[in-house]
């Protein structure tokens, strides 16, 4: 499997599909909001199976928002996710970022917990599906 950090320019058409098959489809998020004015300014996280498919993608705002983490339903459970996370907080750091934050839906929490995310907050509902806040200090390499 190949894993890609990109921009919107060279992720959009890759991690679309995805994304919309698991936001929208799946979780019943409005197409209209899955899809907004961060993704231009984000680093996409792309990690492809077979045929070049994204199976796996999150992207990282440049104040260090992690978001849109999704998987594949067929594939969830394998890792992926992690080394989609990890690749994110590793451009983090990359980039020169002191933390990571995100909102996580509920279900999620401790797959974060185990890397080392701690809440920050209330639940809170966010496209209809409760979240919480959450961040983790990174550490330079």
């Amino acid at each position: 499997m190949k894993l890609e950090v990109l921009d919107w320019s060279a992720a959009q058409a890759r991690v679309m599909p995805l994304r919309e098959a698991v936001f929208v489809l799946e979780q019943g998020v409005p197409a209209s909001i899955e899809r907004d004015a961060f993704d231009t300014v984000s680093r996409h996280a792309a990690l492809y199976g077979v045929d070049d498919v994204v199976i796996a993608t999150g992207r990282l705002l440049p104040d260090g928002h992690i978001g849109r983490m999704a998987v594949a339903a067929a594939h969830r459970g394998s890792g992926l996710g992690s080394q989609v996370l990890t690749a994110l907080m590793d451009e983090a750091v990359r980039l020169g970022m002191a933390e990571v934050c995100l909102n996580a839906q509920t279900h999620a929490c401790d797959f974060y917990r185990r890397h080392g995310f701690v809440e920050a907050g209330e639940v809170f509902m966010e496209a209809g599906l409760p979240h919480v806040s959450m961040r983790r200090v990174l550490h330079p390499a």
